[in-house]
């Protein structure tokens, strides 16, 4: 059994699926949305939460002021008990029931429309680092130009390869055997590009198009 940490729905207890996933302990979600309170990354925040287990870090952020948050979990058992715990969250908080998708993650970035401020991915332990470089490229497109993605994943892991996802690395932090990325998307070039061409035409000669 977990809590809801802080929020409208600040002490609304969560279920925890009895096997098959991981939650994040007590002290890291605590240290985790501390800092994303500081760094305003939760208010208004349209969020995704993939390997969402029991759902505790979509809905912490829910009950933070999150705009919206989607909820990903492939396992039938654990996502009925995210369903459970949302319907739960949105009681005591008064707000919509988060969405849950039962449903592989690959599959589910690979038909999501529109942009997230703020992801989570905390998936199992032993799925590969390959597969997780894979989920970071899918998840690429799906990203806000100001979008944080939060990785969770074991100490002994090796390091996402952020930059072959379009993504820079803001920080890195141990908790026991758990480390945490923080990461931002890569700036765009197509602003400088468009400036760029701007500069390139305004020093070519006028010719008779560009004259009426």
């Amino acid at each position: 059994m977990t809590r809801i940490i802080a929020g409208r729905a600040g002490g609304a207890r969560l279920d925890v699926p009895s096997a098959g996933t991981r939650p994040t302990s007590d002290r890291v979600r605590e240290s985790l949305f501390g800092s994303l309170d500081s760094a305003d990354a939760i208010d208004g925040a349209r969020v995704l939460d993939l390997y969402a287990g029991s759902g505790a870090l979509g809905l912490e952020s829910l009950s933070r002021g999150a705009e919206s948050v989607e909820l990903v979990e492939q396992n039938r058992a654990a996502a009925a008990v995210i369903r459970r715990n949302a319907a739960a969250v949105a009681r005591a908080g008064g707000f919509p029931v988060a969405r849950v998708h039962e449903s592989a993650v690959r599959a589910y970035l690979l038909r999501a429309t529109g942009t997230f401020d703020l992801v989570f991915t905390d998936p199992p332990y032993d799925l590969g680092d390959e597969a997780m470089n894979e989920d970071l490229k899918a998840l690429a497109p799906l990203l806000s130009a100001h979008a944080v993605v939060v990785i969770e994943r074991a100490k002994r892991s090796a390091v996402p390869d952020l930059a072959a996802a379009g993504l820079e690395l803001l920080r890195e932090k141990n908790y026991g055997d758990t480390t945490l990325w923080w990461a931002k998307p890569l700036p765009s070039t197509d602003a400088t590009t468009a400036q760029d061409d701007d500069s390139d035409a305004a020093d070519q000669p006028e010719t008779e198009s560009q004259s009426r």
